[in-house]
């Protein structure tokens, strides 16, 4: 098992750098797909949703930071955290997948105000890869670790605030801790102020 040679630590340095270069690779080409001549309109965005795209993408951003910054046992090589007591802490409450909700409801917002073939493919292909990527963490889990894994389902819920809502959860923010709040809240400003110089165009409408 690769794990078991090279680490937990450095197998997920790794499979985190692997995941950034393929994003970045998908980055490139959706940056030659926008410009192409074939890029086409496929509907008018509404204004509406402009407005709310800054509120879905603050939410979207703290889920990732919450996700990355959280010991979950859907991580790739923490699968062994599920034996740990009390593994079901903070942003787990709310999903178990936090970091990829977070990815699919950043798409989701970027595919509710970009009407272009080129950003419809690439956010659309980010959108499915994630929540599709809950399903099989799911599954790979339940293959390796068994009854130990059922009882973290029973406490926890694939879509967000469902084992809340049912009962299995409560919503705890201080457990969660502030300073998560905070690094969410400051990425996300970074990403507000640095959106005209890496991607172009202001990402918050009411300031046009």
């Amino acid at each position: 098992m690769i794990v078991a040679r090279i680490g937990e630590s450095v197998y997920r340095n790794l499979f985190a750098l692997a995941s950034l270069a393929c994003v970045m690779w998908l980055w490139a080409g959706y940056n030659i797909a926008r410009r192409a001549p074939s890029n086409i309109e496929l509907f008018s965005s509404s204004a509406i949703s402009h407005y709310l795209q800054p509120l879905v993408q603050f939410v979207a951003i703290t889920l990732i930071v919450l996700g990355l910054s959280t010991r979950n046992p859907t991580i790739a090589g923490m699968g062994d955290a599920v034996r740990q007591p009390g593994v079901v802490r903070g942003a787990l409450r709310i999903t178990r997948h936090p970091f990829l909700w977070g990815v699919s409801i950043f798409a989701a917002g970027h595919l509710l105000v970009q009407s272009d073939l080129a950003s419809w493919i690439f956010f659309g292909s980010l959108f499915v890869l994630a929540l599709t990527g809950t399903l099989s963490i799911d599954a790979k889990r339940k293959r390796a670790l068994g009854s130990e894994w059922d009882g973290f389902v029973r406490l926890t819920s694939n879509v967000p605030f469902v084992a809340i809502l049912a009962g299995r959860q409560r919503l705890d923010l201080a457990q969660i801790g502030w300073p998560r709040f905070g690094a969410a809240t400051a990425t996300y400003v970074l990403l507000i102020v640095a959106h005209p110089i890496l991607f172009g165009g202001t990402a918050v409408p009411l300031a046009n």
